[in-house]
């Protein structure tokens, strides 16, 4: 089975500092939804993972969590494209629980949800938490610039055997050249 499993903030959807709060902050990234529908016409399953602490930090609800993903789901069946899974987590980082990246929590769900090894998938994302947990799992970790990418391509850190890419849109177009 194909797989990938993508960041949400940063990678499909424009990043904040001040987290993404509402529906109407939720905006894509130009291109992200149409490279998720390349994906799925290509025969890859996409799944998400994403730290969504703005949840247990009280900035918004489970509700308005809900409705994001709703608008992303109707985005992409509008043209074709699906997310399969799309797990988050909800906590803070004081927490301390065994989802949040760069812990392994989710990445280990969507495994076993979907019944498949994570051993080299591709998981794209914007931050060097994103690439620990792939590496904590052995998938394939890929950097995009978008969102905080630029900052974490700066800083250097854990970037051996990282492919980067300008964005999702480019990142999909590599992975989909070497089938």
């Amino acid at each position: 089975m194909k797989l990938v499993i993508l960041d949400r903030d940063g990678v499909i959807n424009y990043d904040s500092d001040d987290y993404i709060k509402s529906v109407d902050e939720f905006v894509f990234i130009p291109g992200s939804i149409e490279a998720i529908a390349r994906l799925n016409q290509a025969g890859y399953r996409v799944a998400v993972a994403t730290n969504q602490s703005g949840i247990g930090r009280g900035y918004f609800t489970l509700d308005t969590l809900n409705q994001m993903h709703a608008k992303l789901t109707r985005a992409l069946a509008a043209i074709g494209g699906q997310i399969e899974i799309i797990a988050y987590c909800p906590h803070s980082p004081e927490d301390a629980c065994d989802c949040r990246k760069p812990k392994s929590g989710m990445l280990l769900d969507i495994g076993r949800r979907m019944n498949v090894s994570l051993k080299s998938i591709p998981v794209i994302g914007d931050s060097l938490r994103d690439l620990e947990s792939a590496r904590s799992v052995g998938a394939q970790p890929i950097l995009v610039k978008t969102g905080k990418g630029e900052r974490t391509l700066a800083k250097g850190n854990g970037l051996v055997n990282v492919p980067v890419y300008e964005n999702l849109s480019a990142a999909v177009d590599a992975l989909l050249k070497e089938e």
